[in-house]
Parts: C-alpha cells; structure tokens; sequence
C-alpha cells in the first residue's frame, strides 16, 4: 500500500471555513481516483474567534474541530500575523505534512504561507491568481505573497489563472474551478430546508436587501464609511428595507467613530449569521450590497443582484457575467446602481447560470484540488 499523504489545512476566517468543506467530503472518494490514502490535519488560527464567525461554520459545514487551535484572535494586521506565524512554526515543523494548504487571502493565509516556506515544507494555495490590483488593500499583498511563494497554485477561475502567467508563475497553475461554488451548490438545498432566518426577521421574499461591510479600506477610514452609512439610510428609506449583517470589526467601529449614528427604520441592523443563514438571506434577497469577495461570488451563484461598495473586485467575472455592480461608497452612485436593479430585475432574480459555468466550473472543484495535490506530492 502506498504511504498516506499528509496534508495540513491552515484556516482562520469564515471563507476558510466554506471552502475547506468540499475539499473534506471529496478526501473519503480520493481513492476512487487513483489517490493513496490522505490523512488530513486542521490547524485553526483563531482570527475569527467569534463564535458566529467560526463555530458556527463548523457545526453548520460538518467540519471536524481543528488537531491544532492557536487562539490568536483579534490585533493589528502585524500583531496578528506575527502571533499566527510564532505559532505556526512551533506546529508546523512536527506535524509531518508532505504540503501545507492555504486558502484564499486572510492573514492566516500569509503567516501560513511565511511559515511554510521558512521551514521548507511545499505549499500548495486554494484560490490562486485573484487580483484587484488594488496594493492598498492588505488582501492584494496576503494574495501576491502567497501566490510567488507557493508551490502549486490551484485557480478557481481562467482569468486567475491568466493573472498567474502575466506574472511568470504559469507553470505552477492547475485550473480548478471555483471551490466555493462547490460549497454553494451542495448546501444551497440544506440551507432551504433548514435556514428560518426569513421567519425570525419576518422578511418576505424578493422584498428586501442584504448589507456587508467589513473591509478595511470601508471600516478604517471614516469618511468613506460615513458616505455608506447615509447611502443604506438613503436606499432603505426610499427603495426597499435592508438587513445589515454587523460584522464585529464593523460593530466596533461604529460604536467607537459612530456612535450617535441611528440606522433608518427600515435598515435593520443584525449580528452575523451562520452559513446556511447567509446562503438563504441572500438566495431569496431582492439584491446584496456589500464589500465582500465571497459574498459577490454568492451572489452571483445564487441568483442574486449585487452591488459591490468598492472601487473594483477580485471577481471580475461577476461584472463581465452581468451580475455585479461596482458602485463605490458615493452615495448618488449606490442609489443609482439600486434603481438599475430594480428596472433589470424587478421581481430581485436574476439566471447567471451560464456565466458561472463559464467562469467558476461544474462544482467539482475540490476533487480537482486534491488530484491535483496528490500529483503534486508524488512528483516532488
């Protein structure tokens, strides 16, 4: 019998968690494939340490607890990655991974990617090749550092993968498809049958809106934060009620720079949710707003209108497959993209079926991901 491959996991934020699912359910159908046998190890680094960012995700995701829990928690981009990484490099060295996976761009992503290739052990990154070519967002650096230094780059998408050979890494590249839609499509069903988020909020289908903000160049900086909260007023009070789901970052800015903001009747300001929660929000929303990489991809693989409060996205191919709008923060360019919504999809649905499927695969990424690895590991 061959000898088992070893992988290690390194997750930390709620979009780890999603896509780290499929990959755990294709692991018991890899030997069907050719594969030898895969023992899996999960090292969490505790960078949501919120229970409804990351417990939640994994009782919902049937995800095993991590071998490995750093409980680094909340800090500074430098303190918290720092921490990640002193802790990786007490774990990492005795676990006896043949390659270490990191997914998508979080902290956790970097301080795993630094560990890792300081200890020499190969790197193998889930979600290679996004760009928004935007360096002031510490997303664009986490994403750049992982990519030219990993070993084998899995793309979710041809335009990531593009965005690779521009960069010399080609021969790297493995195209994938989009892990996240796998988890999309196999918990969409689940989600519908046991999410009862509409009934608790007493919303009614296709008659309201979702809101995210978390990202830092939105929550950092209070001018443009201030021009989405009057922008939210400003669409609730005249298009249709919205539900703001509060991210904890959020909730402390608001709290500490905000303080006598009070949200319009009809923008209803909500805690986190879990994943199936999200899923059914947003699949039966009349359209999402938000700053969110995955969420836009959600969105789009839901059916969804979607309006992105930035200037630009790593997921072009929701704007090229005519389901997102980049809107920015300016309160008149929100309003707008919200009535171009409502003339294009009045009744808040929308088919991008074909555009997914061009872009984002068949749903079978993770099996693909794991061959992939396993070659990978065979030949080195």
């Amino acid at each position: 019998m061959s000898p088992a491959t070893k992988l290690v996991s390194v997750v930390g934020a709620r979009p780890q968690f999603i896509k780290i699912a499929p990959l755990l359910r294709s692991l018991p159908h890899a030997a069907e494939r050719g594969a030898p046998p895969i023992e899996h190890v999960i090292v969490h680094t505790g960078q949501h340490y919120d229970a409804d960012m990351s417990d939640i995700f994994f009782d919902e995701l049937a995800i095993p607890p991590a071998t490995f829990n750093l409980g680094v928690g909340p800090g500074s981009h430098g303190s918290q990655t720092g921490q990640m990484l002193a802790r990786l490099d007490e774990v990492l060295p005795g676990s006896g991974a043949d390659v270490v996976v990191t997914y998508g761009d979080t902290n956790s992503t970097l301080a795993a990617t630094l560990s890792a290739a300081k200890l020499h052990i190969p790197l193998a990154h889930v979600e290679a090749g996004l760009r928004s070519f935007n360096r002031q967002m510490p997303e664009e650096i986490n994403r750049l550092v992982a990519d030219h230094v990993s070993d084998l780059l899995l793309a979710p998408t041809p335009t990531a993968v593009t965005n690779l050979e521009k960069e010399g890494l080609g021969k790297r590249t493995v195209l994938t498809g989009d892990i996240m839609y796998d988890a999309a499509l196999c918990h969409r069903q689940l989600a519908a049958q046991r999410s009862r988020i509409l009934e608790r909020l007493a919303l009614v289908p296709r008659r309201y809106g979702v809101v995210t903000i978390h990202r830092a160049e939105n929550t950092d900086d209070e001018t443009r934060l201030g021009k989405v909260l009057s922008a939210l007023d400003a669409v609730a009070a005249t298009a249709l009620p919205l539900v703001f789901l509060v991210h904890p970052r959020t909730a402390k800015v608001l709290r500490s720079r905000f303080p006598v903001w009070s949200p319009h009747e009809r923008l209803r300001v909500v805690p986190p949710v879990g994943y199936l929660d999200t899923l059914c929000l947003v699949g039966q929303a009349a359209m999402l707003l938000t700053d969110s990489g995955g969420l836009q991809k959600e969105a789009f693989f839901l059916g969804c209108p979607c309006i992105t409060l930035r200037e630009e996205t790593e997921w072009i191919e929701t704007v090229q497959g005519g389901g997102n709008i980049l809107a920015g923060v300016e309160p008149e360019v929100i309003r707008a993209a919200v009535s171009t919504w409502e003339a294009r999809a009045p009744e808040g649905r929308t088919d991008f079926s074909a555009a997914v499927a061009a872009s984002f695969g068949d749903g079978h990424a993770a099996d693909r991901i794991l061959d992939a690895i396993v070659a990978f590991v065979r030949a080195v």
